[in-house]
């Protein structure tokens, strides 16, 4: 089904570069076309992507919109909006690297227009499919760790030195800083597990970039979960990758991507296991559940070919940017903000 599916990549980076085209080609989808306004970038993808329209804009990209079947944004998240409405206006199927927008504001907006043009819209929320993710969502469901009453993230790592990139460099009015990058999958995360957020409390601070580089958002579900959720560039011991209580016991997953982890005793055993089920003494390993992140990819060439649901409905991408409005108001006046 995938197979034949033409996409027109906007951004040759490290998100276009590494983690959309390979995940395109893994499903099944063909890049035909790249759009980046760098001229080191452009080389690149000629050379990595022999086959493929290379061009220097996403207009001129937008003049070929009949040899595209869907176009994926992976830009800077300052433009993501301004660039969304363009590709909509063209009539083009899309996925937006998250966030949707710089605030919940411009989200709904590109929402909206989508709605009125009656063009398809996701969001590349890619980390539902983590292992992780949906080995945890068996958990639940299978009602293994009883009521669940707390969820803890974190996005840790250790990085005194930042990366020279748009990320570290820009003001986050410009898109910049960790809330925006890690939190919009922090928070997209909670969600789907524990459902819609009710209040918000939040602590921001900027160590070694001008936008935070120190995040800690703690959330209240309306399912009365409470979430905690960190992401940090300055931690030379970084905690459990995720720990989930409820009234039978924990879920533990020490650490992510191969990071260095201090908690050598719980590392997973093999490829087949993804964390702990934890009570006390007690400590079992957690078989992983199936899906890998290609599937994103997958259920857009489904949903642009056979018409069924876009992936992600681009309403939680929303939602998301709500939370992280109200932990920047949260943070700035130092008191829980209520949505």
């Amino acid at each position: 089904m995938s197979e034949g599916v033409r996409v027109g990549l906007v951004g040759y980076g490290m998100a276009g570069r590494d983690s959309h085209a390979p995940l395109l080609r893994e499903a099944g989808l063909q890049v035909t076309h790249v759009a980046t306004s760098d001229a080191g970038r452009r080389a690149q993808a000629e050379a990595d992507l022999p086959d493929v329209r290379v061009v220097s804009s996403l207009d001129a990209l937008l003049l070929e919109a009949s040899d595209i079947d869907v176009v994926v944004l992976a830009s800077p998240t300052g433009v993501h909006a301004e660039q969304a409405i363009s590709c909509l206006d063209a009539g083009l199927p899309l996925v937006v690297d998250k966030p949707l927008g710089i605030d919940a504001g411009q989200a709904r907006r590109v929402v909206e227009h989508a709605r009125a043009v009656g063009v398809r819209l996701t969001v590349f929320q890619n980390r539902r499919w983590d292992a992780e993710q949906l080995t945890l969502r068996r958990l639940l469901d299978e009602g293994r760790l009883g009521r669940v009453f707390r969820f803890e993230r974190r996005w840790e790592r250790w990085r005194p030195q930042p990366k020279d990139r748009w990320r570290e460099r820009n003001l986050p009015q410009e898109g910049g800083g960790l809330l925006l990058d890690l939190h919009s999958h922090l928070v997209d995360s909670a969600v789907q597990l524990f459902g819609p957020v009710r209040e918000v409390y939040a602590e921001l601070a900027a160590h070694t970039t001008v936008g935070e580089d120190d995040a800690f958002v703690a959330l209240g579900h309306d399912s009365g979960v409470r979430s905690h959720l960190g992401a940090l560039s300055l931690a030379g011991a970084p905690g459990p990758r995720t720990r989930v209580l409820g009234s039978a016991g924990a879920f533990v997953v020490t650490s992510f991507e191969q990071e260095q982890t201090a908690f050598g005793d719980l590392a997973d055993l093999d490829a087949e296991h993804c964390g702990w089920l934890v009570a006390g003494e007690s400590r079992e390993p957690v078989f992983r559940a199936p899906g890998e992140a290609a599937d994103f990819y997958r259920g857009v060439a489904a949903a642009v070919t056979g018409g069924g649901e876009m992936p992600v409905d681009p309403r939680d991408a929303v939602h998301v940017l709500e939370v992280i409005d109200a932990a920047r108001l949260s943070a700035a006046e130092r008191r829980v903000v209520q949505l």
